[in-house]
């Protein structure tokens, strides 16, 4: 299989070599001479850089221009904690973190480095390297493996470990809903109706919790690295999201980016979960609770339609980046049609009362 490919980096989204070696050889044990530095080309959030020296290779994460005015984003200390809590907690299934800093002298923001690891990223861009490998029998295996390690995640012990001080579990369905609606008033570029129809749905429809647990909150493809030669999960990446919760509020959002062949082009860009072979959503509901009956989906709609809103929301505040001049990334240029049509789906899909 094509291993995920760092690429030439983005224009605007340099970093300053010199200074960043400097302070790296200081602060981190043989870290060596700086021989090369890609991007990695997926996300639309953080930016994710390879970072090749004479000794090692390794992965740096940071975050955009303007990533500020976005409250409680891109926040590298509490992402950087989570891996250190997880790997301590023997959890195996994500990268090794290696330092963090504070010092916005150096990129003008806060940054860390974890471990790289090799391995292949299912990403819709990369489909044309890709398609020859992934078989119907591969893609059965591997979303079995998706949702499997999505119930692991979901049943790693919190109490009494750092863990279960990355978020406050009482009362998170309401705080989420209400602040995702903040935060689309906050980046409101468009009028788009059908948020607010979603947005009072939610609230008058609120279920009641079960037992929290550790969410991920970006639970996808394209956030785990596969092992290509023993065709497993080898690491989850990407926890800025992830706190304590109810874990139907985790499984909604992997649902939400969760495609199928039906689906329109916009929606096939989340995922590689349209390829023959994969679960539909109802069957990746069904295996969850196979593999953990504890968490009660019969009210799965409801997580499903806040995962979509949710992501249109994430999408928006992306769009507003772009929209105020904050990067000339030109894959923004289009989203705000992708926050409506997902605003649509999820208004869709209460009317019809199912996954749509």
């Amino acid at each position: 299989m094509i291993n995920d490919e760092a690429k030439e980096i983005r224009n605007g989204e340099e970093l300053n070599l010199h200074s960043f070696e400097v302070y790296l050889n200081k602060n981190v044990h043989n870290f060596g001479k700086i021989t090369g530095i890609k991007q990695f080309p997926g996300g639309y959030s953080n930016l994710t850089y390879l970072i090749v020296t004479e000794n090692k290779k390794y992965v740096l994460r940071k975050p955009p221009k303007g990533a500020k005015a976005i409250k409680g984003g891109h926040n590298m200390r509490r992402e950087f904690e989570i891996l250190e809590s997880l790997n301590k907690a023997g959890f195996d299934k994500v990268p090794k973190p290696i330092f963090y800093s504070e010092d916005e002298s150096i990129f003008g923001s806060e940054f860390y480095l974890m471990e790289q690891l090799e391995g292949i990223i299912l990403r819709n861009s990369e489909f044309n390297k890709q398609k020859e490998f992934l078989s119907p029998e591969l893609m059965a295996k591997l979303s079995l493996q998706l949702c499997e390690t999505q119930a692991e995640l979901h049943k790693i012990r919190i109490e009494n470990t750092p863990l279960e001080n990355i978020g406050k579990p009482e009362g998170y369905i309401a705080r989420q809903v209400k602040g995702w609606h903040e935060r689309y008033l906050n980046a409101k570029t468009d009028e788009i109706k059908t948020e607010l129809l979603v947005f009072n749905w939610l609230n008058e429809n609120m279920p009641a919790e079960i037992k929290p647990t550790l969410l991920h909150n970006d639970f996808k493809y394209d956030n785990v690295i596969f092992d290509s030669e023993n065709q497993k999960i080898l690491a989850i990446l990407d926890w800025e999201m992830a706190t304590i919760g109810d874990p139907r509020m985790d499984i909604g959002t992997t649902l939400s980016y969760w495609c199928e062949a039906s689906d329109g082009d916009f929606e096939k860009n989340f995922n590689l979960s349209w390829l023959p072979g994969n679960y539909t959503r109802e069957e990746y509901v069904a295996q969850y609770e196979i593999i953990n009956p504890d968490v009660d989906l019969s009210n799965i709609l409801y997580f499903y339609v806040f995962g979509l809103f949710k992501n249109a929301i994430i999408i928006q505040q992306i769009y507003a980046r772009f929209k105020n001049g904050l990067t000339q990334d030109p894959r923004f240029a289009n989203l705000i049609l992708g926050v409506k049509a997902l605003m649509h789906k999820a208004y869709k899909s209460v009317l019809e009362n199912k996954m749509l």
